[in-house]
């Protein structure tokens, strides 16, 4: 049992971070590779056009349709899912060299490219991240301006759904009530999973 950890941290680690829409997992996720050495975030990539100000490379690799399609067909997409009609999906090449470093890679997914990710990587350390309350996660939905009141409502109403059929799939759990303490309590869950200190220096 003692070599076959040794060898998986050698091998590396994939990190899962799910959750609804509008629930933070974005912020926490910057933080969590802010603060932790070793530790890198996967770049999506989406047939969605840019949201203002968002870059591309850095927030998600934005891509045509027909390019999206023809990764998949390559087996090039670690996992991938239609959400509000447009494609999101994990760029294997990234996750693997992560991994061949030895070091450890967060993926921001929804619960359905969760459940493919862990079918492939059994080994996955999976967190779900939670709302506080659900008045809560409307106004935080509200907040973040990117569309109309219906899409807004939209979302809400999906995020209902993906809360009420992702949690079980999830070996961790965090209630963002807190950003520091959400930010923290995911820290010490990969500490815990991996066996590694992560923590970068003054």
């Amino acid at each position: 049992m003692v070599e076959m950890s040794q060898q998986q941290n050698k091998k590396g680690w994939i990190v899962i971070i799910s959750g609804p829409s509008g629930v933070g997992k974005s912020t926490i996720c910057r933080e969590v590779v802010e603060r932790m050495k070793n530790v890198h975030l996967s770049v999506s990539l989406t047939t969605r056009p840019p949201s203002k100000g968002e870059v591309d490379g850095k927030d998600y690799r934005f891509v045509s349709r027909d390019k999206f399609e023809e990764l998949v067909r390559r087996d090039e997409i670690l996992e991938h899912a239609e959400v509000f009609g447009n494609l999101y999906g994990t760029p294997r090449d990234r996750v693997e060299e992560v991994l061949q470093a030895g070091e450890t890679i967060i993926l921001e997914i929804d619960v359905q490219g969760a459940r493919q990710a862990k079918s492939e990587y059994p080994e996955a350390v999976m967190i779900f991240i939670l709302p506080p309350t659900h008045r809560v996660l409307g106004e935080r939905i509200s907040k973040r301006g990117r569309e109309g009141a219906e899409a807004a409502e939209e979302r809400l109403e999906g995020a209902e759904v993906e809360i009420a059929g992702g949690w079980q799939y999830f070996e961790n759990m965090v209630i963002n009530d807190d950003l520091e303490q959400a930010v923290g309590e995911v820290m010490q869950i990969i500490r815990q999973n991996t066996g590694e200190q992560y923590d970068r220096g003054a």
